[in-house]
């Protein structure tokens, strides 16, 4: 199943292993190394990146979208319809 990531760009939601904010020192280093390896996949169509998401096989992939915004597309397609538990005001 392809899920929108923004900007017409999609990815396989079946290959997600995790979402994460870009704004870390951490994941700052994690998508430099996959730029280098040439394993990062930019899909921010020029606008600056606000997540990143894992995928299987190592590829990192760039996102405009909040990771929210992407989780909650994410659980849409798996049927829910409702913020999950921890999220509901």
């Amino acid at each position: 199943m392809f899920m929108n990531i923004g900007f017409g760009n999609f990815i396989n939601s079946r290959q997600i292993l995790s979402i994460s904010r870009f704004d870390s020192a951490p994941m700052k280093r994690l998508v430099q190394g996959a730029k280098e390896a040439g394993t990062a996949i930019d899909a921010t169509q020029g606008r600056k990146t606000k997540s990143v998401i894992m995928m299987a096989g190592g590829y990192v992939v760039l996102s405009a979208l909040l990771p929210d915004t992407i989780a909650a597309r994410y659980r849409m397609g798996d049927g829910q319809t409702e913020p999950a538990e921890e999220e509901k005001p």
